[in-house]
């Protein structure tokens, strides 16, 4: 119910894919990333076409990690700010690399990395149910949490930031924002002249209803630069990549780029790439994460009507959402401090494994994100093993 790491969007061994990868190891399996390569040229073409990135450019990577990495360079680079400030949020997750440890709002490893340091800046997420910038309206908490980005803009001013760096969408710190955060975001970036990088590595490729997360907004939503991994193969092979809107791409066409790993655009995972892209079209795979996404959400919002332990059911545009527990429903207290999980969840989950089921959790919070081609048996039946399971370990006070 995770798709391991939130990547195998396809499942395990999707012919398409396998045999793609077999058919490129026979013809090519490694070229180093200054010379071409077929799936390289073609993938790139295909993520621009699915972005509606024209004129941009694609620069491949190893995974999330270096993605992230090297949009943060091509910032500083392109904005001629080699040394200016990244924003993102806390309680936010960009990487486990020093860098994107610096990048991350991740309380986890707070004492093993000076964000500072590095030139990033962290503001509070909107995050509504637990009352961020005084609401509990999802509204006024996303133009609150907006307009804190463009004070800090503003006071610091245009010429020291290169970049915010945020997730549009799915993330495994749990908070999904509300739907005014990222138009309003797009806008307080753009009149700013101020970078906007997606963070897609976790929900893009149909994990939340679109090829991408932003574009449930339209164009209006469109950033600069957008980080891709996971789902990009289907986690059949590594593979990330950092995707350039034309302007950047630009700017740095006749720059020298100080960037690139023995296996950046690795011949091999391209062509996984390149299968897995058409396996999601080929399959309506986008469309069916949408569609089952929202019965998932809607199953899960009845369950909520059972358990008190549920204070709060988010995400649902796609095949993702997040349950929080809370110890009290109307005080929205929780169960244990974050980042701390509730010994009653680490039963829930050992004993769903028991019976065949993985649930992955953090805190106080259970992210479902089940693979796009999982079996509509299959996806009700973890779902009532969960309720079953909340029913078990949570149960109601007498």
């Amino acid at each position: 119910m995770s798709s391991l790491a939130e990547c195998s969007n396809l499942g395990h061994q999707h012919p398409a894919v396998i045999e793609a990868i077999r058919r490129q190891a026979e013809q090519l399996c490694f070229v180093t990333s200054a010379w071409g390569a077929e799936p390289r040229a073609a993938l790139a073409q295909a993520l621009l076409e699915k972005a509606d990135f024209e004129g941009g450019r694609v620069f491949f990577t190893l995974a999330g990690a270096d993605a992230n990495e090297n949009a943060v360079k091509f910032a500083r680079q392109a904005s001629g700010k080699p040394r200016g400030h990244i924003i993102t949020r806390d309680r936010s997750y960009h990487g486990a690399s020093y860098a994107c440890m610096a990048l991350s709002g991740d309380a986890r490893t707070r004492d093993q990395v000076d964000p500072q340091a590095l030139g990033v800046l962290h503001v509070p997420p909107p995050y509504a149910y637990q009352g961020a910038f005084g609401s509990h309206d999802a509204t006024i908490c996303g133009e609150r949490a907006v307009v804190a980005i463009s004070e800090t803009i503003d006071r610091l001013g245009v010429d020291t930031i290169a970049a915010v760096l945020m997730e549009p969408n799915a993330g495994t710190n749990g908070i999904v924002a509300p739907d005014n955060y990222w138009p309003n975001l797009r806008q307080a970036t753009r009149s700013r002249g101020v970078y906007l990088i997606a963070d897609e590595v976790m929900s893009g490729f149909g994990r939340c209803g679109e090829w991408f997360a932003w574009q449930r907004y339209g164009d209006i939503g469109k950033p600069d630069l957008m980080t891709l991994a996971k789902g990009l193969t289907g986690a059949h092979l590594p593979l990330g990549a950092v995707v350039l809107s034309a302007e950047i791409a630009a700017r740095l066409q006749h720059d020298m780029l100080y960037t690139g790993l023995t296996y950046c655009g690795h011949p091999l995972s391209c062509a996984a790439g390149l299968a897995a892209l058409q396996a999601y079209e080929n399959e309506d795979l986008i469309v069916r994460s949408r569609t089952l996404g929202a019965r998932m959400f809607a199953e899960l919002k009845t369950m909520q009507g059972r358990h008190a332990v549920i204070g709060d059911v988010r995400g649902g545009h796609g095949l993702f959402a997040v349950i929080e527990l809370v110890a009290d429903r109307v005080t929205r207290e929780p169960l244990a401090p974050w980042p701390a999980m509730p010994a009653a969840l680490n039963a829930l989950v050992e004993a769903a494994m028991a019976e065949g089921v993985s649930f992955a959790c953090r805190g106080n919070l259970i992210l479902l994100a089940p693979p796009l081609v999982i079996d509509e048996h299959a996806l009700a039946d973890a779902l009532a093993q969960l309720d079953r399971l909340l029913a078990r370990f949570f149960p109601a006070p007498s």
